[in-house]
């Protein structure tokens, strides 16, 4: 004769069954438009192309006035200005950005412009053998006519 299941049996039954059910309902990420998704990789680009390069002038015209940048561990800056001069500060010629393509997702907002979501890994000249592990990025893409201006940033390590 076989023990009849144990209270707890059932319980993890009814957990991983939940759990499995719960993963079913995240859907794959498929762009809603090819021409917007590829119009902010290429906007994306832009911008990490004059970072890389120290192009202050690039960076500034493609950051919108009321800029917003959120930083887990810097905080809150709203002054572009003080963005810009702690880039060519902090970064220009020390750190490098490298945009992990595949983890981006672009999503209209109708009427405003789109969001970019992804992973993006940073290496340090100063320590080239040191690890680049990959972190989290959101950024609000502005659309005023033809261009495209980031408006906020959202920067997670």
């Amino acid at each position: 004769m076989r023990p009849s299941p144990t209270p707890s049996f059932f319980f993890l039954a009814l957990l991983s069954t939940a759990f499995l059910s719960a993963q079913a309902l995240i859907p794959a990420y498929s762009p809603s438009g090819t021409v917007l998704y590829r119009t902010i990789l290429e906007m994306d680009q832009r911008y990490f192309d004059a970072y890389n390069n120290c192009d202050m002038e690039t960076q500034a015209a493609m950051y919108a006035d009321d800029l917003e940048f959120y930083h887990d561990r810097g905080g809150l800056s709203t002054s572009k200005a003080e963005i810009l001069r702690g880039i060519e500060e902090n970064i220009c010629g020390k750190v490098r950005r490298i945009l992990l393509p595949q983890t981006v997702e672009v999503h209209p907002i109708p009427g405003f412009g789109a969001i970019a979501i992804g992973y993006h890994r940073f290496e340090n000249a100063a320590e080239p053998d040191a690890p680049s592990v990959p972190s989290r990025f959101i950024t609000v893409w502005r659309q005023e006519g033809e261009r495209w201006l980031i408006s906020r940033v959202i920067s997670l390590h």
